[in-house]
């Protein structure tokens, strides 16, 4: 175990958790895509939080932050930055976009048009974005952090599947608890916690926790059952795309990395199960038919969760 890695978590995690109340386990997936420097979809209703889940993370990091609140209006330009031509020196200068920080927040991601949407593709991928024919490369860490509301369908436009498969990580928030929403209650009658919290971690710290799941020993069983999981959701009979293998890597990744933020230095299968979800449902397509029927991808990467076979503890342990 590392104990300075453990104090690094413990140190953002209770940061974050002065704003949100109750919201641990989100916490930990944000973590999680932080370690593999990835980025995260969060779906959920709107006022449960996911705005301040991005903003207490990048305050607890002591990284560069920018929103992007998407409109139907809003132009690839509005994200990536544009060239500026300035009369008194007769030259084009880079305006930055807001997509030239270390954590982005995309919020309502899906009111964007996917034109605007497409932008954002290179930026996630390749940690780059062209700016009239120039390549510039964006600051390191890099997340996009986009929120999405599941329920409201006027003026948006569906992330297309390449757009999805960009994202290592998609979570809710869900509703608090009575207890927990008293608890916000009293937080809030002051000032709100969102500017009280102040960076807990330096950029070396957040690069070492980055570095961390290098690491992390995964077995080999495991890592046949981590590609057997994957390789099932391809021949599923109530599925018309599977996971491509950005997913498999997505899914080796942040079992390392959740591995190493629970104070372990080898993954075990309950690592892979618990994540899988989180990082497979929203990389395949369920069919027409059996949508109607009310399946759902997380309900189907579930079903292949319980029907894959685990390792047995002998295979683990040879």
């Amino acid at each position: 175990m590392n104990t300075n890695l453990q104090d690094i978590v413990a140190k953002i995690t209770g940061n974050i958790s002065r704003v949100l109340v109750g919201k641990e386990a989100a916490i930990e997936l944000a973590l999680v895509a932080l370690g593999c420097e990835g980025h995260i979809l969060v779906e959920d209703v709107p006022g449960v939080g996911k705005t301040m889940l991005a903003r207490a993370l990048a305050i607890s990091l002591g990284l560069s932050f920018n929103r992007i609140q998407c409109t139907p209006d809003l132009l690839p330009s509005d994200v990536t930055g544009m060239m500026v031509y300035n009369p008194k020196t007769c030259e084009f200068n880079l305006r930055p976009g807001p997509v030239m920080s270390n954590i982005v927040l995309v919020d309502e991601i899906n009111r964007a048009t996917p034109r605007t949407q497409s932008s954002l593709l290179e930026a996630m991928e390749e940690r780059q974005v062209t700016i009239d024919a120039e390549t510039r490369t964006l600051n390191r860490p890099f997340v996009v952090i986009a929120t999405e509301n599941p329920v409201e369908f006027e003026g948006t436009f569906p992330l297309p599947e390449a757009q999805l498969d960009r994202f290592l990580i998609r979570i809710g928030m869900g509703y608090p608890q009575v207890e927990e929403e008293l608890k916000i209650l009293t937080r809030l009658e002051g000032e709100h916690p969102i500017h009280l919290i102040q960076p807990v971690a330096t950029l070396a710290e957040v690069n070492e926790f980055i570095q961390a799941k290098q690491k992390i020993y995964f077995e080999e069983s495991l890592r046949a059952y981590t590609v057997a999981l994957v390789a099932r959701t391809r021949s599923h009979p109530d599925l018309e795309l599977g996971v491509s293998p950005r997913g498999t890597i997505a899914l080796f990744n942040a079992a390392r990395v959740l591995a190493a933020i629970r104070g372990q230095d080898f993954v075990i299968p309950e690592y892979i199960k618990y994540l899988a979800p989180f990082i497979l449902s929203h990389r395949v397509v369920v069919s027409g038919e059996a949508s109607v029927r009310g399946i759902t991808g997380h309900g189907i990467i579930r079903e292949i969760i319980n029907s894959v076979p685990v390792p047995t503890e002998k295979a683990f342990h040879e």
